[in-house]
């Protein structure tokens, strides 16, 4: 199990230094978690307290996080008027504003986080993870290196504050209206990715699993793959479902987990084994999460025993 620090992490050692005073999590410290296992084995046996007072003090950590989140908007906001000439600077600059409002609202959530692999943190690659919970963008937020750029659709430009930062700090909108349209857009992405020396961050499903598991992949990561010739790196992540259910306003302090996986290479990938590709990054994940939150296999109709 990784516990060091990677490089854009470290830029903040006084702001971690403050978080572990009073969080069970620590990047440059042993972990109380002593491994992922054991996190995936909390997160299957965690009760949950539906009491009046868990409630009260679940709507105080949202709407703490939502005025934290406001305030740093506004901050970055400024900033990236600033830069409104330098747009590379600017996408780097979204990245630190995802790294400290991230990590702001983790602390404030207080759920204890074990992160595994970061030495494969720092790569130039297409992150992909998979989506359960609200949870997993504050962790995304804190954990993607600089230089990285998500990719949404174009209507996040009407989401208020969030979605006027998001556009200012160059990150990539696809207009999704019908494919012809979301081809073109993913291939401008592409472009502009390889351009200008980016990561790319992006959720393979396309939206949330409400039970936490893993639902089928699209396909655009894949074609981001095939016209950048990055590599892949996924993103597993554990116990978010359970912390922040999808459509709840009750936050749970259960474990999470975040492992990032070897990078996959694709320079050698080929147009006309797309699904092929899919299939193995999906299973991949299947291979890596707890019991629980693995897709669930369909019976075999042709097995009558």
């Amino acid at each position: 199990m990784e516990t060091s620090g990677a490089s854009h992490l470290l830029r903040y050692r006084k702001l971690e230094n403050f978080f572990s005073a009073s969080t069970s999590e620590d990047i440059g410290a042993p972990l109380k978690v002593a491994a992922k296992e054991e996190v995936g084995r909390w997160a299957d046996v965690f009760k949950d307290d539906d009491g009046w007072v868990s409630i009260m003090i679940s709507w105080l950590k949202i709407i703490t996080c939502l005025m934290t989140m406001m305030v740093t908007t506004i901050i970055w906001a400024l900033i990236m008027l600033v830069l409104i000439p330098w747009p590379y600077e600017r996408v780097r600059q979204g990245n630190v504003y995802g790294h400290v409002t991230g990590r702001l609202m983790m602390w404030i959530l207080g759920n204890p986080v074990t992160i595994e692999g970061l030495e494969f943190a720092n790569e130039r690659a297409i992150y992909i993870s998979n989506h359960a919970s609200p949870v997993d963008v504050c962790l995304i937020m804190w954990l993607t290196p600089t230089g990285t750029v998500g990719i949404a659709k174009k209507e996040i430009i009407w989401y208020p504050f969030f979605g006027q930062l998001y556009v200012l700090a160059n990150h990539l909108r696809i207009d999704r209206s019908n494919p012809t349209a979301a081809i073109n857009s993913m291939k401008e992405a592409a472009r502009a990715v390889v351009k200008n020396k980016l990561s790319l961050i992006i959720f393979p499903e396309g939206t949330r699993s409400r039970s936490g598991r893993l639902l089928p992949f699209k396909k655009g990561f894949i074609h981001l793959a095939l016209q950048t010739r990055l590599p892949i790196v996924p993103m597993v992540l554990t116990g978010t479902h359970r912390a922040w259910t999808k459509g709840s306003l009750h936050v749970r302090a259960t474990p999470l987990a975040v492992k990032y996986l070897p990078p996959i290479k694709t320079d050698g990938w080929v147009a006309d084994k797309i699904d092929d590709y899919v299939k193995l990054v999906h299973d991949l994940y299947a291979q890596h999460l707890p019991e629980s939150q693995r897709p669930l296999v369909a019976p075999d109709p042709s097995n009558k025993s």
